[in-house]
């Protein structure tokens, strides 16, 4: 039975839950949710494993805060026995507009501090991840406040409904592959 491996990317704490850059956490949270599983505390992730379709897709939201988020995956690849083609990380895209996500099977970190630490570790930029578009709507100087802001009142609703689009995502990637799961979501622009 093939080995998937979800992961989410954010930081542990109180105080980055609802952030933007925590939509790693929530899109981790989403997939478990909707396949019965229950996060449990293990070294270096909370880990949720849940099966989808035939496959065994173990999901992580990784404990090691988003700076070494590396060490996490690289941990959990080799327990686990996954592959590189059948990992996919979640994070969130300053450079994609909110009604939009990008699923590429991999590219740079593109200043992103998470999959710099993955590609360190892992010694590869290529790797899959889901890019959620968070914009880009904040004054000259204040990229860090926005990114680690929460969502406000009028982007939440938009953000739920594209975090329901982004488990379809995630389903269609482990039961179709990349190539399609782009296919059909790349061009998608989410809306109410």
């Amino acid at each position: 039975m093939s080995k998937f491996l979800l992961v989410g990317l954010g930081n542990i704490g109180a105080e980055y839950e609802g952030t933007r850059h925590n939509i790693g956490f929530e899109l981790a949270d989403a997939w478990a949710a909707k396949h019965e599983g229950m996060f449990t505390a293990e070294r270096l992730a909370h880990v949720a494993r849940t099966k989808w379709k035939g496959k065994i897709v173990i999901c992580i939201k990784p404990t090691t805060y988003m700076n070494l988020s590396g060490k996490a995956v690289k941990y959990w690849m080799d327990k686990e026995n996954v592959s590189m083609e059948n990992v996919l990380v979640m994070v969130d895209e300053l450079a994609l507009p909110l009604s939009k996500i990008r699923l590429r099977p991999g590219g740079s970190a593109a200043g992103h501090n998470g999959l710099k630490s993955i590609e360190e570790v892992l010694q590869t930029t290529e790797y899959p991840r889901l890019r959620f578009g968070i914009g880009n709507d904040y004054p000259r100087g204040m990229q860090v406040e926005f990114v680690l802001g929460r969502w406000t009142e009028t982007e939440r609703p938009l953000v739920k409904v594209k975090i329901g689009k982004c488990v379809e995502l995630m389903e269609s990637f482990v039961t179709t592959g990349i190539e399609r799961t782009m296919s059909l979501y790349n061009k998608l622009v989410v809306s109410l």
